[in-house]
């Protein structure tokens, strides 16, 4: 007989009372808002910044409504003068209740929801209706006036955020009747509760940025389970270009493809640094492939780790292979590699549970690990939205599961392993695979801790640089147990032959970072330089704030583009921050509205970026069924480009700020100079997008107004500026810019031409001055790393 676990909440959570008396507590800006008769639970009220209040079941920010309709059994803990958790009660105790919290109408809302088991898109709404289940990230905004028009800045965002309490793992979901509701679930029949009064966490500000990191900073505190990613060790990789093999080969990867494509990489001036050999080099077998039968799609995702090793591809096994083209093994060819290529970083994929059908019970090289054949069992949260071809292969072929007390054991072994065949870091897919198992093994919640602690635990005994990509693992088990892994895949894959899935692909990313890119850096995923939406995704990496690599097929590749996002050391310009969207995209649909652009803001050392793109037209979000897909009428879509678009630009522009912006278009390249508060027209094709660089425009010796734009030939030009310093006295005045990247043309805007100009101390360098829009352009000499340009005035 199962034992059952039963969680009782805590003693300071109370039920919310609909009275008489219309009791109602507002929670001010420096208070507690905590009743003299309660202790630390409070009901009708939760938010700090727009003193809103919640009466006789409404509840109201700035006196417009946000929930009402409230039922009795919803419970309301505070935790800072600025948030508070929200959960429900029942009478019947199981593994998984469905709650309703209230009546959601007349608002802006964006939902972050998992529409595969592995992966979430974007949702946007007016309506409770309109929230799908399995939302992982709830952000609204209460309607000003009579239309949304009326929206003023000063109007709050309300943030909900479903979180894990005890054993339990939380999700939000709308109904037909406009009720926001919340999911509660263990992933295990024996672990029941009747009480879940924090599962909700609560949040209220009007900066929708400042609001997602505090509200972070607060779990993070509270929960002390994951950490955020600005105090995470940055993995090297992210720094340098690369290559990864899956989309070239396929589980066809092999040694000589693996030389080929490095070396068509490097010989057309763009090497690769970063290599990851993914799904095809290990040791596996699978039952459901038989040679000689006709190949049976999904019958890949029933393949089974043998052991920790290589397989034969990458290892001879008799002595006639000795004159061909396999090497010895794993350490031989990836120290080759390194050698003849010039590679800072090899990585290899794996599965968490080692591969996609975990490993082979009863085998020689797994047996110690005690693995046990299960069959995964999705949650109905999970069937109601799109079905996946490998999670519904796994459920039929059965996984074979670590015992999660040898699972530190595996990770220990197989990345001693990889250490000693010189590998330098690991991709491990496949990780929400956990929520389908966990029956009998403690419930989702606990064994997604155990699992991701170990695995955490591994890569910091083993690797030295944090040296992790984590993929397939974007449900809120994982992401609040993300304490030291710094890098997640932050969309499902990048498919270069569905056209209809490229603008969702960049949408979804720049989307999903918001939630994301407050714990880890969001990776983008690989992409074809040679494609027709080459473009869209090279242009929208180099705003992502994240590693660049593609997958091109050796020789298949476009220079140009990449010459663009590459430096020719192999480096990358990468900006600081998670690209996400501009406020004023928050709550429309680039891809399926007809008429919105979508627009990626980020911020350099000494500048800002915008990337806008036009992803209306080309495909259409999965789960919508209910929705109204607007025809696209027009071949271009308008929109504007504001420097106010980039967040936290203060950042960058410090005191001698004039309060106008130089800003440079890439594809156009011309200069404007804008006050930053105004805005231009930009209109687009489908599939194309512009990258605008956003200096501030700053006075240097009372006359003199200067702003770096930095390498005009890359897309993100600002990223190669590391430094601007002003030296000299009344009669002479010095500019000094320090930044990296050679054989291209720095540039910038000048209200005067410089009498000279020297580039590392080589004076008299030619430079040119555009005097219609104060375009100043210096040539990098080939070669060079990094530059100090010398102006002098």
């Amino acid at each position: 007989m199962l034992q059952t676990t039963v969680f009782s909440p805590s003693p300071g959570a109370l039920q919310l009372n609909h009275n008489h008396n219309r009791r109602i507590f507002s929670w001010g800006r420096g208070s507690v808002g905590v009743n003299s008769s309660t202790s630390n639970t409070w009901r009708q009220s939760l938010f700090v910044s727009a003193k809103p209040v919640l009466e006789d079941g409404v509840l109201s920010v700035n006196g417009k409504e946000v929930l009402t309709k409230v039922p009795e059994n919803v419970v309301v803990t505070p935790l800072t003068n600025s948030s508070a958790f929200v959960g429900a009660t029942s009478e019947t105790a199981t593994s998984r209740h469905v709650f309703k919290l209230g009546v959601i109408r007349d608002v802006r809302l964006l939902s972050l929801f998992r529409f595969k088991l592995w992966w979430m898109i974007p949702r946007v709404g007016n309506m409770g209706s309109d929230i799908p289940v399995e939302t992982q990230m709830l952000l609204l905004q209460a309607k000003e006036g009579p239309d949304f028009d009326a929206l003023k800045e000063a109007t709050p965002y309300i943030l909900f955020l479903p979180v894990p309490e005890g054993e339990f793992r939380s999700s939000l979901q709308g109904n037909s009747s406009n009720e926001l509701e919340f999911c509660v679930e263990s992933g295990d029949p024996a672990i029941v509760t009747s009480q879940s009064p924090k599962a909700v966490f609560v949040n209220c500000g009007n900066h929708p940025f400042d609001l997602l990191k505090e509200s972070m900073k607060i779990l993070e505190k509270h929960f002390g389970t994951f950490s955020l990613r600005e105090s995470k060790q940055m993995p090297g990789m992210l720094d340098w270009f690369g290559w990864c093999t899956w989309d070239a080969f396929y589980q066809g990867v092999n040694p000589q493809g693996i030389r080929e494509g490095l070396k068509s990489l490097s010989q057309g001036g763009t090497p690769a640094k970063f290599l990851i050999i993914d799904d095809g080099w290990q040791d596996t077998s699978n039952e459901f492939q038989i040679e000689g039968e006709p190949f049976v799609e999904g019958s890949q995702f029933g393949g089974r780790l043998n052991s920790i090793q290589e397989n034969n591809k990458f290892r001879r096994t008799t002595n006639k292979e000795a004159e061909s083209e396999t090497p010895s093994g794993l350490k031989e060819f990836v120290s080759e590699i390194k050698g003849n290529f010039g590679l800072k970083y090899v990585y290899v994929w794996h599965a968490l549970l080692g591969y996609w059908g975990g490993l082979l019970p009863n085998a020689f090289g797994t047996k110690k690990y005690n693995p046990k054949l299960r069959y995964p069992v999705q949650s109905p949260g999970n069937l109601a939205n799109m079905r996946d071809l490998a999670m519904d292969c796994m459920e039929k072929y059965g996984v074979g599961a670590i015992d999660p007390a040898k699972v530190y054991q595996f990770y220990d072994d197989l990345h001693a392993y990889l250490v000693s065949q010189d590998v330098d870091g690991v991709k491990v897919d496949v990780q929400n695979i956990l929520e389908t198992i966990s029956t009998g093994l403690g419930g989702r919640v606990s064994l997604t801790r155990q699992f991701q602690q170990a695995l955490e635990k591994s890569i910091a005994t083993h690797f030295q640089d944090n040296s992790i990509i984590c993929c397939m693992g974007q449900s809120t088990d994982s992401i609040y147990h993300s304490k030291k892994s710094a890098i997640t895949r932050a969309s499902d894959d990048y498919y270069p032959e569905n056209p209809t899935t490229q603008t969702l692909h960049v949408a979804a990313v720049a989307f999903n970072s918001i939630f994301l890119g407050e714990v880890v850096v969001p990776d983008w995923d690989m992409f074809y330089s040679r494609h027709d939406a080459a473009e869209f995704h090279a242009a929208a990496r180099a705003v992502g704030g994240c590693g660049v690599y593609v997958s091109d097929k050796p020789g298949q590749h476009d220079f140009e583009i990449l010459k663009r996002l590459v430096l020719p050391d192999g480096s990358i310009l990468r900006a600081r921050y998670p690209g996400r969207p501009s406020r004023d995209c928050l709550f429309v649909d680039p891809v399926m509205d007809g008429k919105s652009l979508l627009k990626i803001w980020n911020l350099n050392k000494c500048n800002g970026v915008v990337g806008i793109f036009n992803c209306q037209g080309a495909g259409k979000w999965p789960c919508v069924e209910n929705i109204v897909e607007v025809k696209v009428s027009a071949a271009e879509q308008s929109g504007q480009v504001s420097p106010a678009d980039i967040e936290y630009f203060e950042e960058v522009s410090g005191k001698h700020w004039t309060g106008d912006c130089a800003v440079y278009s890439f594809t156009k390249g011309c200069l404007s100079r804008l006050p930053k508060d105004k805005s231009f027209d930009v209109t687009l094709k489908l599939l194309q997008c512009d990258v605008f660089t956003v200096s501030p425009i700053k006075v240097y010796k009372q006359e003199i107004e200067f702003a770096a734009i930095g390498l005009l030939n890359m897309y993100n030009s600002g990223g190669a500026v590391e430094a601007i310093d002003c030296f000299g006295d009344e009669s002479i005045c010095e500019i000094h810019i320090k930044g990296r990247g050679g054989a291209g043309s720095f540039g910038a805007y000048s209200s005067l031409k410089p009498k000279a100009c020297s580039v590392n101390s080589i004076d008299e360098e030619e430079f040119e001055f555009r005097g219609e829009d104060n375009l100043l352009t210096v040539t990098i000499p080939p070669r060079t790393s990094c530059w100090n340009i010398i102006l002098c005035y």
